[in-house]
């Protein structure tokens, strides 16, 4: 039995009757279960179009026609990890090199002590920790069962951890020292544990996509930002929570929390990644985002994190949500060791055909001179007031007041990630497995109703973004919390994010962010002026008190709200 869109299509494409008369056709034959002369008469008596005998004929003829083909298509086996034909490119100019190399060093010269508490160890930021590794003033392994232990005594309060990786991770740490004490030091990774958000393919492992349906799947193969961290030398010890199909902080295993206050989730669909990061309990995390679900959990949490451009990062064996929109990014506690994850993941991969190879050094070399940075006049703050403009003025940056495009319908825009996910996981729709769904369920089922014609006009409308969004930018190197990323999604421009304070109330702690947003390709001038930032500033040096919550939950006497807002 043909579905609904299918009947539309096929019942558009005779050019007879107005679209309110072509979908009641369909809604007549959905509802009826067959195709037939009656059906369409149904449709007439509804919209008040009178149709001939010739006319009802050949409606009849194409659906037919039409529906003998969808069910011989969907006989095609197509897995998730079968992309669609026409792919996604933001216009770019750079040029795609043929090798990459991925060294990197850290900033500057790091040199500390080995702190004397683990907790002071655990939240240590990237950079700080590779060099201890590479003194040999810690173990990988030492680290590691640090990490372990924190996921274990933490991981089940925050509802950040799916599945531990603790095999894998002790052979991985253990490996990592030997090549050490031989002299092989891969780079700042270099047995640094990490967390994988749980849309991220670990063979060995399960892969839930935060659904209760795949909660025991084990997908094949290992995705290649994965693949990439481990050549890197990292070390992997979770697998961390996201909301479910890659939507808000809710997944089977409950709702995610934030670890500045576990009363309210931490955010999505990145849940696990922000918050197992700023909670020290891995090193950093991968996190993904189609529409906000890496910038968002990190502004919840108080991560520092980047969402590259479109097409740096290779999405291989990680769940499809919306194939033209989808990104994979770091989310860590500094900038420089956003810079050092994104090296050593990002350049071209041939399982995914959107992933180019394009110029990226740490540190960067590229200037940070006559820096003009684009922002908006807030109506009840006067610039005198806000610390993220200050700062700019003692970094000697030019501020150009200007306004982003908001002129094209953004509403119809998000049909994209309905429609190409509903594709996705258009068995689950059809056999009504959709349990744990959030409020995807809805989106999949409305998604059925949009036209290709429909979908085609608004990735055309999409094009007038980039357009416009470049053209809006084109005076000043970045932009500072503009409220873009419903635009810097859908145009694929780069953001970080990272916390410049907090607010207290109640004698809790909510991160303040600074959101800033680059070209097109120009990841690396980003990183670096945000890290120029960043050293302006302490907030991503403070974490949060997690035992006073842990005695709560483990007291039953923690209020968890439910309700907070996703993301």
């Amino acid at each position: 039995m043909l579905n609904r869109r299918a009947l539309l299509a096929s019942i558009a494409s005779t050019g007879i009757g107005t679209a309110l008369f072509q979908r009641s056709v369909a809604g007549a034959m959905v509802s009826s279960n067959e195709i037939s002369i009656e059906s369409i008469r149904q449709a007439e008596w509804i919209t008040g179009v009178e149709l001939t005998d010739d006319e009802r004929n050949e409606i009849l003829n194409s659906v037919s026609r039409t529906g003998e083909a969808m069910e011989q298509l969907r006989q095609v086996k197509l897995t998730y990890n079968t992309p669609m034909a026409i792919q996604f490119a933001p216009t770019v100019s750079t040029i795609e090199l043929a090798e990459l190399d991925r060294t990197s060093q850290t900033r500057q010269s790091v040199v500390i002590e080995l702190p004397k508490s683990e907790e002071q160890i655990a939240f240590l930021p990237v950079h700080q920790l590779a060099w201890l590794i590479r003194t040999q003033k810690i173990s990988s392994l030492e680290l590691t069962k640090i990490y372990l232990r924190r996921l274990k005594k933490y991981g089940d309060m925050l509802r950040s951890v799916v599945t531990l990786t603790e095999e894998v991770a002790l052979q991985q740490a253990a490996r990592a020292d030997s090549e050490i004490s031989k002299g092989w030091y891969r780079g700042p990774l270099h047995g640094i544990p990490w967390g994988a958000k749980d849309l991220i393919a670990v063979e060995g492992y399960p892969t839930t996509w935060g659904l209760p349906q795949f909660k025991d799947r084990e997908l094949e193969g290992t995705a290649t930002v994965a693949t990439r961290l481990e050549e890197a030398g990292a070390v992997l010890v979770a697998k961390l929570s996201l909301g479910a199909i890659a939507m808000g902080d809710k997944w089977f295993g409950g709702m995610t929390r934030s670890p500045w206050n576990p009363r309210i989730g931490s955010s999505g669909s990145s849940a696990g990644s922000a918050s197992a990061v700023v909670a020290g309990l891995v090193g950093f995390a991968l996190g993904s985002e189609t529409l906000g679900s890496i910038i968002s959990p990190s502004v919840r949490c108080g991560a520092s994190a980047l969402r590259p451009t479109f097409g740096r990062v290779s999405r291989d064996r990680c769940m499809p949500l919306c194939w033209s929109l989808d990104k994979i990014g770091p989310i860590a506690r500094s900038m420089e060791d956003c810079a050092f994850i994104f090296n050593a993941i990002h350049g071209r991969d041939d399982r995914d055909n959107t992933a180019g190879s394009y110029a990226f050094q740490w540190p960067s070399k590229q200037s940070l001179k006559k820096i003009k940075i684009g922002y908006a006049k807030r109506r009840n703050t006067p610039d005198s007031d806000r610390k993220d403009l200050q700062i700019l003025k003692s970094m000697g940056c030019e501020l150009v007041e200007l306004s982003l495009p908001r002129s094209l319908p953004f509403s119809a825009m998000f049909s994209i990630i309905d429609v190409e996910a509903s594709t996705v996981f258009d068995a689950m729709i059809r056999e009504n497995d959709m349990e744990g769904f959030n409020r995807w369920e809805q989106n999949f089922r409305a998604a059925q109703y949009v036209s290709a014609v429909d979908y085609v006009r608004v990735q055309r409308a999409r094009s007038l973004l980039i357009s416009e969004f470049n053209q809006a930018i084109s005076g000043v190197d970045f932009i500072i919390n503009l409220n873009d990323l419903v635009q810097t999604n859908f145009t694929g421009h780069p953001s970080v994010v990272m916390p410049i304070g907090y607010r207290e109330r109640n004698s809790v702690r909510t991160p303040t962010p600074v959101v800033l947003s680059g070209h097109l390709n120009d990841d690396e001038r980003l990183l670096a002026f945000a890290d120029a930032f960043q050293a302006k500033v302490t907030a991503h040096q403070e974490h949060p008190e997690l035992d006073k919550w842990l005695d709560l939950y483990n007291s039953e006497e923690l209020d968890i709200s439910e309700g907070a807002k996703d993301n």
